[in-house]
């Protein structure tokens, strides 16, 4: 009987690594232009910056590292990973957004308790899909297995973009004042923020399971909880180009509560009218179901507002109807007053 110990043996498997490596390269690939030097494997990922530069008077690098969060479990429990690759790449594309950047490329980290090459494809599929819908070049990632790391089956999704904005076009929210008006636009659902009070609510207290069937979701809870984080670039590039709009805050962790007064100068408030919205159905039957208080709901999730944009009045009607040429459906859902650099909710 043989007692060696291998490295595969004693918990890493680096033929399935490789098997990995060769079935996300065609995905990756996808995603690359002319300024992508380097392919998947390569010790470091080259990105040529000269046809980048020619495009910006002033080009300053914005970077953001972020993950998918506990929404990651929820996939796990649906044997579906593409669309949490979606989630990451979008969560990042948006938060470098908020200081009118665009993305250029795009790294991942993925590490898992036991790599299953198929489960790392389609989670590089997902995060290709949406690099390729936003014009960033996926240029590289790790793949970490780490038994004793992880319990079985557990795995996390980390994401690191790098973008670029005109220096004189970079949103700071420092010119923000009172009277200014707070434009929202509409979430797809939880996007990657709140999962843990969801799955507290909705599988532990309720009982629900990803299959069951509600009639105010319309579909099933794991689909409602699963649907994927909205990117908001798409819409708004064009509108930073056309528009003077003084500050941006997209609404993860924190929701409106923790995250607006991150654009606010510190002599202002940000006041939302909470009846100006309708929230969705799936945060009411959080909220319901958990009896959850209204500023915890506001705190740990986005209540179906992604990402607020503050203009000022003159501006206010046109930023408007520039959202409703894309396709968007803007609320105007709150406005700037005297204060101390909070969200009031009204």
């Amino acid at each position: 009987m043989d007692d060696s110990v291998t490295y595969k043996t004693a918990g890493v498997d680096i033929d399935a690594g490789m098997e990995s490596l060769r079935r996300i390269k065609k995905a990756a690939a996808a995603t690359h232009n002319t300024s992508v030097l380097t392919g998947l494997g390569s010790f470091g990922s080259l990105f040529d910056m000269g046809a980048t530069l020619k495009e910006f008077q002033e080009p300053v690098l914005v970077q953001s590292v972020d993950g998918v969060g506990t929404k990651l479990m929820v996939a796990r429990m649906m044997g579906r990973y593409d669309t949490v690759g979606v989630d990451l790449v979008n969560h990042c594309c948006n938060d470098i957004l908020c200081q009118g950047a665009r993305g250029l490329t795009f790294l991942d980290y993925i590490a898992v308790d036991v790599l299953k090459p198929e489960q790392i494809e389609a989670l590089v599929t997902g995060m290709a899909k949406a690099c390729a819908a936003n014009g960033v070049a996926l240029v590289g990632g790790e793949t970490a297995e780490l038994p004793g790391v992880y319990a079985a089956g557990e795995y996390d999704l980390v994401g690191l973009i790098t973008g670029v904005v005109d220096k004189s076009k970079i949103i700071t929210g420092r010119d923000i004042k009172k009277g200014d008006v707070i434009i929202g636009l509409k979430s797809s659902g939880l996007h990657t923020n709140g999962y843990t009070l969801a799955r507290k609510v909705l599988f532990d207290r309720m009982g629900f399971g990803v299959d069951s069937h509600h009639p105010e979701l319309g579909t099933t809870v794991g689909e409602a909880l699963l649907a994927s984080h909205r990117d908001y670039s798409r819409p708004l590039l064009p509108v930073f180009e056309k528009r003077r709009v003084k500050g941006v805050a997209h609404i993860t962790g924190g929701g409106l509560i923790d995250n607006v007064p991150r654009i606010l100068p510190s002599n202002v408030d940000a006041v939302f009218k909470t009846s100006s919205w309708t929230v969705p159905a799936l945060f009411r039957l959080i909220a319901q179901g958990g009896a959850v208080p209204k500023d915890d709901m506001y705190r740990s999730t986005n209540m179906g507002v992604g990402i607020i944009l503050v203009v000022s009045p003159e501006e206010a009607s046109a930023v408007a109807g520039d959202l409703k040429d894309a396709g968007e459906e803007p609320m105007f859902i709150g406005e700037i007053a005297e204060g101390s650099g909070a969200t009031r909710l009204e």
